[in-house]
């Protein structure tokens, strides 16, 4: 008995390799793109040079992108589609850098006039492209799948049913012809894979609308990794901070999260053993009509990995003592690595901010994963007995 073929698939926007990381042994890559030099040299360190091409996806010709795929992944950037960057949008022909996800539209345009059109396409970004210019945004990525022959789906998957890290993102999966009745679901936007604003952008999408299908996308099972498991006895690039910073930085906390600090003691010393934790600095509202900065800790999870523009913006590790001793640094390149599901024996930038920004802008790869076992494969394999039926007709 012949073993089944590994499936193709290309990657844009791709990063370290993540997706790549993700879909696994059974999955080939035929291509990859990314324009940061970093990123593109952590890829060629981990996967060689064969097949990556480093430049603007706006400057990529379907010449570049060999054979036909039944896979293209497309992470693209954020920055316009998040809260820190003011939700400015897309826009066809603009400035802004999520505009990148019309250059990847009419690639994939182009490769269908040429009969290239990869069978599946997942498009992942934040939760917040739901809600973007008022639902808008959304709607028009749909139109776009739409007119291009495919059927769609979005689903929200948060990278906490997987890993110590509170990750929710978008994913809206498109395909060609009609999904496995398995996969069909009836409409219902109460479930975790579709919150509130998805719901509300899935109501709102007009032309766009009839050719959604509705896929079921299971739970993922109960998560066995916890936070403490991805820190590291020996962390190379951080320091532990003095007992005076980390003062500094317990004093800058409220009521309610010196109290999770007290809580996370009582564990400690109850447990014989240290508690893990993860904090971030931010700007509140002081009462006053003024901010200040607040230092906020949780010990379930760790929060959102975020590309690191200043130091306010890494995240710091929080460890507690049986002794109740507590004790603060930033979060390794390679615990971040750990966080995104990335494997211990793949090479990171040596540097710590390239290293710690190729974790921020990932996909977490047990996601990645959990998609294509879900959703992507059973598509193809319907996809396959659709073909064959048609040629044997």
């Amino acid at each position: 008995m012949t073993s089944r073929p590994r499936r193709r698939f290309v990657e844009f926007f791709a990063g370290g390799g993540m997706a790549r990381v993700g879909l696994g042994e059974g999955w080939q890559c035929l291509w990859a793109n990314d324009f940061d030099a970093a990123k593109c040299a952590a890829y060629r360190d981990n996967f060689g040079d064969a097949h990556l091409v480093e430049r603007d996806v706006a400057k990529v010709a379907t010449a570049d992108i060999p054979g036909r795929a039944d896979l293209a992944w497309a992470s693209f950037p954020c920055q316009d589609l998040s809260l820190a960057g003011a939700r400015r949008g897309m826009r066809v022909g603009g400035s802004t850098r999520s505009s990148v996800f019309w250059a990847f539209w009419f690639l994939v345009e182009r490769l269908g006039a040429e009969g290239r059109a990869p069978r599946v396409l997942v498009i992942e970004n934040v939760v917040g492209l739901a809600s973007a210019s008022g639902h808008k945004d959304f709607a028009a990525l749909c139109a776009a799948l739409a007119a291009g022959g495919y059927r769609y789906d979005a689903h929200v998957v948060d990278a906490a049913g997987f890993l110590p890290q509170s990750r929710p993102r978008l994913f809206v999966i498109a395909w060609k012809g009609e999904p496995p009745a398995a996969l069909a679901e009836t409409p219902n936007d109460g479930t975790p894979a579709r919150p509130k604003a998805l719901a509300t952008a899935l109501q709102r999408l007009g032309e766009a609308a009839p050719a959604r299908r509705p896929l079921r996308l299971p739970p993922p099972p109960p998560r066995n990794l916890q936070l403490s498991d991805v820190v590291e006895a020996r962390p190379a690039g951080v320091r532990w901070r003095t007992a005076a910073e980390t003062r500094a930085l317990l004093a800058m906390m409220t009521p309610r999260h010196l109290e999770r600090i007290e809580t996370a003691k009582a564990q400690a010393k109850r447990d014989g053993r240290p508690v893990a934790g993860t904090l971030y600095r931010r700007m509140r509202p002081d009462g006053e009509g003024g901010t200040v900065q607040r230092a906020e800790v949780r010990f379930d999870l760790a929060g959102c990995l975020r590309t690191p523009a200043g130091g306010s913006s890494r995240q710091t590790l929080v460890m507690v003592d049986p002794s109740g001793r507590v004790r603060t640094r930033l979060l390794s390149a390679r615990e971040a690595a750990r966080l995104m599901g990335l494997p211990d024996d793949y090479r990171l930038p040596a540097r710590y901010t390239d290293a710690y920004k190729l974790a921020g802008d990932g996909v977490a790869a047990p996601v990645a994963r959990w998609l294509a076992s879900q959703l992507i494969e059973p598509l193809l394999d319907r996809l396959d007995a659709q073909e064959t039926a048609a040629a044997a007709e």
